[in-house]
């Protein structure tokens, strides 16, 4: 029997999560079965259940690849330590879209996850991961305006919770509407416009907590 190295089951791993990726997106979620993810990436069904617990557990893989990293770019912007939270959070935002205009990747893996995805029974766990991260997005988000309220010494036009509800809708709805017609906006431009918008809607223009203008 060959031994199977760490390196040819991550080579596995990657090839199945490929796979996964170009099926869901031609064909939707629900549509897709874990077979036909083997055999697109060479491999046999009992490889997928070697590497993952099932379809919604591989689905969940597919997307940390890509929206981990932009999970911790917002991390960063609700830091103690960052010198200004509205900047640093207006910079994570622009990232996510600049990273959605000009990666494939991350375009295939976002537009699977807001349009080819139904949350039926075996992908429950997928619609339980969307919330988590959600509410760890939003508690980012409430926790960087905070911030700033106690920097400046007064309030938003208003409260947090609200602001940052507000903000992640937007943001969301913007990337939704954009993987639709690619072509209809620029999404970093407009993204940016009306970020610095709502932003000054509520008070809360970077250049007036920090004397920086935003990029």
């Amino acid at each position: 029997m060959v031994r199977r190295t760490k390196a040819d089951a991550q080579a596995t791993r990657c090839s199945l999560l490929d796979a996964a990726e170009q099926l869901f997106q031609a064909r939707g979620v629900s549509r897709t079965s874990l077979n036909d993810i083997a055999v697109a990436a060479g491999t046999t069904r009992g490889a997928i259940y070697w590497h993952f617990k099932d379809k919604a557990d591989l689905f969940n893989a597919m997307m940390e690849r890509v929206s981990l990293p932009l999970e911790e770019s917002l991390q960063c912007a609700a830091s103690p330590h960052a010198q200004c939270p509205v900047l640093e959070l207006r910079r994570a935002m622009l990232e996510a879209l600049r990273k959605t205009a000009t990666d494939a990747q991350t375009q295939r893996v976002f537009d699977i996850a807001t349009h080819k995805v139904e949350y039926v029974a075996e992908l429950l766990g997928v619609k339980e991961r969307h919330l988590r991260v959600r509410n760890e997005c939003l508690a980012r988000t409430r926790q960087a305006m905070q911030q700033v309220t106690e920097l400046r010494g007064r309030p938003l036009s208003v409260d947090v919770n609200t602001a940052a509800l507000g903000l992640h809708v937007m943001i969301d709805g913007l990337i939704q509407n954009w993987l639709l017609d690619p072509q209809a906006f620029d999404l970093v431009a407009t993204g940016s416009q009306i970020f610095d918008t709502y932003l000054a809607g509520l008070g809360l223009q970077p250049d007036q907590v920090t004397g920086e203008k935003a990029a």
